[in-house]
């Protein structure tokens, strides 16, 4: 769909910034993901997290955790 909107300068600028932190927002959550997968990959090396995991997994609406050859990785679903 094309077209044009016209907005004020003001409403432009809060827009932007908007977009600006949605984007950091998104970044860091990225970065907590990754940081999550490598200490759940550490505490699956030293316990048997896979019954606990399999129930997060039941339970969760969003993501799953994986677990493949002592690392973990947390999926969108």
């Amino acid at each position: 769909m094309k077209g044009t909107v016209t907005i004020s300068i003001g409403d432009y600028e809060k827009l932007t910034k908007t977009h600006k932190e949605a984007l950091k927002m998104k970044d860091d959550m990225m970065m907590t993901m990754k940081e999550l997968q490598v200490f759940l990959s550490f505490l699956s090396t030293r316990s048997n997290l896979e019954l606990y995991i399999e129930e997060y997994n039941k339970q969760a609406k969003s993501s799953r955790i994986l677990l493949s050859g002592g690392r973990a990785v947390i999926e969108k679903i």
